[in-house]
C-alpha cells in the first residue's frame, strides 16, 4: 500500500486513538516492567539467584534469548510471566518443516508448562537488521512463525503468543523517522516481510515486538534534542506538523512511528510491545551520556510512566508489555563500551542504582545520585590499551592472539615493535598489546573498529606513552 499523502494522516491518527481510546481493556498481567535477562558474562549470579533479583527489582516478567532449561526451571512456581526465543540460526528449518517446529515447541516449551508461565514464543532476535542472513532467513520468518502456531494449537496451547522482535532500523528513517506521521518501513522489507508478519500478528491477536532506545537517538542528536526530553523529564515538547499531536518524550514518538508505519499498510490496531529499551550506566570515554545518573532517571521515569500514565499520543491510555535492557551488566558483549553498562545489577549482584519497576516508589524517595559528568563530548584525546583486568591475570594465548590480529590490520600498525623500534622495549606480549591496540584502534576507529579485542582492551585519557615510544592520539 502506497504511503497517504500527508494531508490524509491526521484521519488515519484519529481512527488508531479512537480506537485505542479504551486501551485499559488490552492490559498485560503482571506488577511491573518485564525485564531482558541476557547472559553474554561469564561471572554473573546463577539463574535462582537471578530470579530473586528481578523480583526484588519489582519485575512483573522477564525475557531470555534462548528457552535455557536452567533458566525455565528457576522461573517454575514464580509470578513472572516469561517470553523465550528461537535462534536466528534454526529459523530456516522450523520454516521448511512443520515437524521440526513442532520437535522445537516438544522440547523447549512443553516439558516446562504450566509452572513455567511462558507468555510469549518469539521468533529470532532483530532479523530484519541483519542483512547478512536477509537471502537465507528473512522470507521464512512468517513461515516459521505459522509452524510454531500450527504446533501450539494442534498442542491445546492458547496461553502462549507467537511474535519476533525488530529494531527500529525496520523503518526507513531508521530509529529516528521525526515527524512520526511520516514513519514507514524500509522498502526492501515492507512488503515481502512486515506485511504477512503484521497479517500474522493481526491474525493471532499478538504484539509487534520492538526495540527502541531513546538513547542512541539524543546520543547522536545531542545538540537538538535535549536530554530531559529523552529521559521523561518534561520542559521540551514537539508536535507533529501531520497530525497536530504533541509529544512530551523520545520514546512515544519511537513508538507512535512504528505505529503509524503499520497503519501505512494496513494494520494499525495490531499491538505494540516494547522488546527493549534502556539507558546505559556507563560507556567508553568517546561515548556521551552513559552513566548511572541518567540511567536511573530513564528508567525510573519509565517505570512511572507505565504504571500511571500509559499509551501514547495515537495510543493514549493503551497498556503494552516493556522490558528494560538488561538484568545485568554484561562484560563478554563485543562493541563500544556501552553494550556492557546496560545492566540493573552488577555481576556480583549489586545494585547498579534502586529502582521499583512497579512504578509505585516515588521518585523523591530515592538516595540522591551522583551528578553526571559525560552528558557533553569527552573532547580530549583518547588511547586504547590492554585492560588492567587483563593486564593482572594475563592470558598470554588470548592477548597474543589479540596482538596478532591488530598488527595484521591497517597500514605500518606495529613497525614500532620490530626489534630495534622506539616500542620493541619493554619486550613482552601486554606491553606490546597496548602499543598494538592503540594503533589499529587510531587508525581504524572512523571505519566502525571499537577498543574491546575480546573484552581485553579498555580507553584511557592518560598518555601511555613511554620514553622514546609514542602512542599515537586522535588529535595527531
Amino acid at each position: 500500500m502506497a504511503a497517504p499523502p500527508l494531508w490524509a494522516l491526521p484521519l488515519v491518527v484519529l481512527l488508531l486513538c479512537a480506537a485505542f481510546s479504551s486501551g485499559a481493556a488490552h492490559a498485560v498481567s503482571g506488577h511491573g516492567l518485564g525485564v531482558n535477562y541476557g547472559r553474554v558474562a561469564d561471572d554473573i549470579p546463577p539463574p535462582r539467584r537471578s530470579v530473586e533479583l528481578l523480583r526484588a527489582a519489582g519485575a512483573g516478567s522477564v525475557k531470555i534469548y534462548d528457552a535455557n532449561p536452567g533458566v525455565l526451571r528457576a522461573l517454575a512456581g514464580t509470578r513472572l510471566t516469561v517470553s523465550i526465543m528461537v535462534p536466528n540460526e534454526i529459523i530456516p528449518d522450523l520454516a521448511a518443516s512443520a515437524a521440526a517446529a513442532d520437535r522445537w515447541v516438544a522440547e523447549n516449551l512443553v516439558p516446562y508448562l504450566p509452572k513455567t508461565r511462558v507468555k510469549f514464543l518469539l521468533v529470532g532476535n532483530e532479523v530484519l537488521s541483519d542483512a547478512s542472513i536477509a537471502a537465507s532467513t528473512w522470507a521464512r520468518l512468517v513461515p516459521a512463525m505459522e509452524n510454531l502456531h500450527q504446533s501450539l494449537r494442534a498442542r491445546g496451547i492458547s496461553s502462549v503468543k507467537i511474535g519476533t522482535t525488530l529494531a527500529m532500523d525496520a523503518l526507513a528513517d531508521g530509529a529516528f523517522p521525526r515527524p512520526p506521521s511520516a514513519a514507514a518501513f524500509r522498502a526492501d522489507i515492507a512488503e515481502p516481510v512486515v506485511r504477512p508478519l503484521l497479517h500474522f500478528l493481526n491474525g493471532t491477536n499478538s504484539y509487534y515486538f520492538v526495540d527502541a532506545y531513546p538513547y542512541f537517538v539524543w546520543s547522536g542528536n545531542n545538540l537538538t534534542v535535549p536530554l530531559g526530553y529523552a529521559l521523561f523529564q518534561g520542559g521540551a515538547r514537539y508536535v507533529d506538523p501531520g497530525t497536530g499531536l504533541t509529544y512530551t518524550n523520545l520514546l512515544d514518538e519511537m513508538l507512535d512511528a512504528v505505529v503509524v508505519a503499520m497503519a501505512k499498510l494496513g494494520y494499525g490496531h495490531v499491538k505494540l510491545a516494547v522488546a527493549e529499551t534502556g539507558w546505559p550506566n556507563g560507556g567508553d570515554y568517546d561515548q556521551i551520556g552513559g552513566n548511572v545518573h541518567n540511567a536511573a532517571i530513564y528508567n525510573r521515569n519509565l517505570a512511572m510512566r507505565m504504571a500511571k500514565n500509559p499509551g501514547t499520543p495515537i495510543r493514549p491510555g493503551t497498556k503494552m508489555p516493556v522490558f528494560v535492557f538488561s538484568l545485568y551488566n554484561e562484560d563478554l558483549k563485543p562493541g563500544p563500551g556501552t553494550e556492557r553498562h546496560w545492566g540493573l545489577y552488577y555481576a556480583n549482584g549489586t545494585a547498579v542504582y534502586p529502582i521499583d519497576l512497579t512504578g509505585r516508589r516515588p521518585l523523591w524517595s530515592y538516595p540522591p545520585l551522583q551528578a553526571p559528568e559525560n552528558n557533553t563530548p569527552y573532547k580530549g584525546p583518547i588511547w586504547c590499551v590492554l585492560s588492567a583486568a587483563a593486564s593482572k591475570k594475563l592470558n598470554e594465548t588470548a592477548v597474543g592472539n589479540a596482538l596478532a590480529y591488530a598488527c595484521g590490520q591497517g597500514n605500518g600498525t606495529c613497525d614500532a615493535l620490530q626489534p630495534g623500534g622506539n616500542c620493541f622495549l619493554p619486550n613482552t606480549t601486554a606491553a606490546h598489546a597496548s602499543y598494538a591496540f592503540n594503533s589499529y584502534w587510531q587508525q581504524l576507529r572512523k571505519t566502525g573498529a571499537t577498543c574491546y579485542f575480546n573484552n581485553l582492551a579498555e580507553q584511557t585519557i592518560k598518555d601511555p606513552s613511554h620514553g622514546s615510544c609514542k602512542f599515537r592520539s586522535p588529535l595527531e
